[in-house]
This record gives C-alpha cells, sequence and structure tokens, in this order.
C-alpha cells in the first residue's frame, strides 16, 4: 500500500511539471477564452459592486505577485493554455484585451438570479451572458464582419463553474430563501438542470463551440457546509444531451468533486476541515489577519474557497485528465485542439 502511494504520488508530481511546462512558451492554444463562475473565478468584477462578496483585501492574494485582485482562486487554466497573463474582468476589460478573452464571474451568483442577492448585487449567470453579448457586439466591431467575428468566436474556449451558491448560498438558507420550502433536493436539481440547459444554448448562440462545464465542488466537505446534493449525474446528461443537439459543438464534464475528493494525503495535503486563514464575516477571510505559513498542506483558504495549491490540482486533472473519471469525454488539452 505504501508503494502504491507513493507512485501515485510520483505519477502525479511528474504530471504537474509536465502540464505546467507545456506551452509556457509560443502562441495560446485558443485564440481567446472566456470564463464564467463565481467566486471561484472572480478576479474583481464584484470589486465595483455593491456587494460583502468580495476579496480585494489581504491576506487574499498574499501569493499572487499583483496583490488581492479581488480573486480568492488561482486561474492557471489560462496559464496551461498557454496566456501569458490573466484573463481580465467584464469590469476592467478595454478593447485591447476582450480579443483573448474575458472573465465575467461574479462571487456569490449562481444560475438562479436571485442566487447570493442576501450579500449584495452580484451577476447571475444570466446576468454575465448578458455582458458576454455585449462583449461578442465589441469583437464584431474590432473584426469588420459578423462572419469573421462568428468563426474567431468558434475557436475560443469556454469553461463555466456555476451551481455551488444555489445550494450553499440559496437552498441551504431558508430564513432568507424558499427554494428548500417548494423544492425536494432532487426536484432542485433538476431546476438547476433545466435552467443551465438554456443557458448553455444561450452560450452556443453567441458563438461557443468548446465548452468545459465544471461540476459541483466538495460542498459537503467545506469547513463551512452541511450537506451535498450532488449534481454530477445530471450534468454529464446534460453535456450528452448538448452534444447529441448541437452537433458543430463540443461540451465536456470537469469532474470537480471526483478531484477534490480521494487520497488528497498523498498529493501533500495535511488538513481538510479547516480554512488557512482566521475567519472572519460570512465566512471569507479576517481583513489583515496573518493565514497558516504551510500553506501548501491545506485544502481549503477560508471557509469555502481552496487554496492555491488544491487549486493547482483541479486545473491540471482538468486541463490533461489524471484519472478516467476526472473529465467526460475528453480533457481541456484535447477539446482545445479540436
Amino acid at each position: 500500500m505504501a508503494s502504491e502511494m507513493k507512485i501515485f504520488e510520483l505519477l502525479f508530481a511528474l504530471l504537474m511539471v509536465i502540464n505546467m511546462q507545456l506551452h509556457v512558451h509560443g502562441e495560446p492554444q485558443v485564440p481567446c477564452y472566456f470564463i464564467f463562475g463565481d467566486s471561484l473565478a472572480d478576479n474583481g468584477n464584484n470589486n465595483l459592486l455593491q456587494t460583502e462578496a468580495k476579496a480585494n483585501y489581504q491576506p487574499y492574494g498574499i501569493d499572487f505577485p499583483d496583490g488581492p485582485t479581488g480573486s480568492v482562486d488561482f486561474l492557471s487554466t489560462a496559464e496551461l493554455l498557454g496566456f501569458d497573463k490573466q484573463i481580465p474582468p467584464f469590469a476592467t476589460a478595454n478593447c485591447s484585451d476582450i480579443l483573448q478573452g474575458v472573465n465575467y464571474a461574479s462571487g456569490e451568483a449562481g444560475i438562479c438570479n436571485e442566487t447570493g442577492q442576501h450579500l449584495g448585487t452580484c451577476i447571475s449567470l444570466d446576468g454575465q451572458l448578458k455582458n458576454h453579448q455585449i462583449t461578442v457586439s465589441r469583437i464584431l466591431e474590432l473584426l469588420r464582419n459578423k462572419y469573421s467575428a462568428t468563426k474567431y468566436l468558434n475557436k475560443c474556449l469556454y469553461s463555466v463553474g456555476m451551481g455551488n451558491n444555489d445550494y450553499v448560498n440559496n437552498y441551504f438558507l431558508p430564513k432568507k430563501y424558499s427554494t428548500s420550502h417548494h423544492y425536494t433536493p432532487e426536484q432542485y436539481a433538476s431546476v438547476l438542470i433545466r435552467q443551465y440547459s438554456h443557458q448553455m444554448k444561450t452560450m452556443y448562440l453567441y458563438g461557443a463551440r468548446k465548452v468545459a462545464i465544471f461540476g459541483l465542488g466538495v460542498i459537503g466537505c467545506t469547513p463551512d457546509a452541511i450537506s451535498l446534493y450532488g449534481t454530477k449525474g445530471s450534468l454529464i446528461s446534460l453535456v450528452d444531451t448538448l452534444n447529441r443537439n448541437l452537433t458543430d459543438a463540443k461540451f465536456i464534464y470537469l469532474n470537480s468533486f471526483g478531484m477534490g475528493t480521494g487520497n488528497t494525503s498523498a498529493l501533500g495535503f495535511k488538513v481538510t476541515n479547516v480554512g488557512c486563514c482566521p475567519i472572519g464575516k460570512n465566512g471569507q477571510c479576517a481583513p489583515s489577519q496573518t493565514p497558516c505559513k504551510n500553506r501548501n498542506e491545506y485544502i481549503f483558504w477560508d471557509s469555502f474557497h481552496t487554496t492555491e495549491a488544491a487549486n493547482r490540482v483541479t486545473a491540471s486533472r482538468s486541463y490533461k485528465a489524471f484519472l478516467p473519471n476526472d473529465t467526460y469525454p475528453i480533457d481541456i488539452s484535447h477539446l482545445a485542439q479540436l
């Protein structure tokens, strides 16, 4: 058993090194990368909103060269794709930025428009799609004709990570939202998948042809969570349906839950049940407090969000599947080549 674990560690370390070295030089594998999501991907969109869901203060960004930008996540997928800088947030992106992609993610946002609103304003997936429509119209102006713009957008990568807040900041808060009074967990999952399907078709109409859908994270194992009603099976069915009906596009599923469970100790993680930073309001890091020093040994940064070390594992396995069930039906590296 010990020798098998050691082999697992060595193989995974090798995979990480190879992935991080890929495409460090040269052109990105796709011309642009558009990101839709929640606080796991928000790198500044919430900074200009009236909301408590912000991460633009220390100790967030302690290991990031630019300091706290608003992101509680390390978006190394862009790095693995060959981009030499972070994809800019929609809130501050300018015309010279948008041809390489835009990040629309908003902390506390969900598939449902009401999700996360108790903390203030956030941009739901519907709102993010409206912002993407604005970007598409700008790209149309830059490239001067619809055919060129459509052809360009068809080659880009799109990633979507939604659904966690629809549970954590909606269904699990019966005093603030009526959702759990109206739906059983199974019914609510069906409602989310149905709305998600419509939203993915809207993205398709805006030119998306290479779409990576992140599954729910390890909600039931976060320091703040109560339970998990997963939608893994529903998301795989959604991917199959989209691929069957939209034959000129390719949708893939990324198994965030599977990548976040299993033998995490074999990957060097020693602390899985508490966050690295002192916790303040709403489960986020208390401002200006000193976080743990051994950050690479922690799965969670605060009460909800994973550390950079954990995010690198997810990004690496999403880009190049390490286990057969990491991605479905292909991984991001193969999606980018289509």
